[in-house]
């Protein structure tokens, strides 16, 4: 309620505070009653969602009943909704995300076609993403010999040795995950736009936040000034004083 209405509630402020859902025998609809004022959502003819809020006391929000309080109102029910709305496009961000995120690191299945799993902490993963990267920025693609080249290096092998058939087990897998696809006609490849994004999020996140945070945190890391492991620091010294004190054995 005070994500929604921008209002503080606790277990003492008067009035009703509910949330329903109702799905039986009818079109699933959401009921948000904050005191005397309420939220419907639902399907408006199962094509799009509708949000109505009602206030049926202008005193739930502090405002008068007179005709020029109508603007203000007005706007309280057009925060609400938008309040409501926002929270409900994060919560479904996070499930497309992870989506997202599975589709990559789990393995698949295409058209009874099967690839392995790209792992995210995979130094070989890495090092193909990278190579993504490099490669999106060609408007003509590139082929297994020019990505090989790259990848190998990488790696710190030698490009001549490294294995062609490796190689084109690895494009296969990144066409089947949907970060690159084949060029008609040809044996050249680019870049997805969702390749290119999960490339530069698994790369960028992977070498500028989870390795340098980790080394932060690790105690076998120089102490050094970083907040983060002040923080942890504190945690441990914490959970340490809590087992003491109930005589569990650290």
């Amino acid at each position: 309620m005070q994500l929604i209405f921008d209002r503080r509630v606790s277990r003492w402020t008067p009035g009703k505070f509910r949330t329903r859902v109702i799905t039986d025998g009818v079109v699933p609809s959401l009921h948000v009653d904050y005191k005397n004022s309420r939220i419907k959502q639902y399907h408006k003819e199962g094509r799009a969602l509708r949000t109505e809020t009602t206030i049926n006391n202008t005193r739930d929000f502090g405002t008068g009943k007179l005709l020029k309080n109508l603007p203000e109102l007005r706007q309280v029910g057009f925060q609400a909704n938008r309040r409501l709305l926002d929270v409900q496009t994060v919560s479904h961000d996070c499930s497309i995300g992870e989506d997202a995120f599975e589709k990559v690191v789990r393995p698949i299945e295409v058209a009874g076609q099967r690839a392995s799993a790209l792992q995210f902490g995979d130094a070989r993963v890495q090092a193909l993403l990278s190579v993504l990267v490099l490669f999106s920025f060609q408007l003509r693609g590139f082929t297994n010999r020019e990505m090989r080249a790259l990848l190998a290096r990488l790696l710190g092998l030698d490009p001549a040795n490294y294995p062609v058939g490796r190689m084109t087990y690895d494009l296969r897998r990144l066409r089947l995950h949907g970060l690159i696809q084949r060029i008609p006609k040809s044996h050249r490849y680019d870049v997805t736009p969702a390749g290119l994004r999960i490339a530069l999020f698994f790369t960028r996140t992977y070498a500028r936040r989870l390795r340098p945070k980790l080394a932060e945190i690790m105690p076998a890391g120089p102490p050094g000034d970083s907040p983060l492991r002040a923080a942890f620091d504190r945690l441990q010294a914490e959970m340490d004083r809590c087992c003491e004190e109930e005589k569990f054995v650290a």
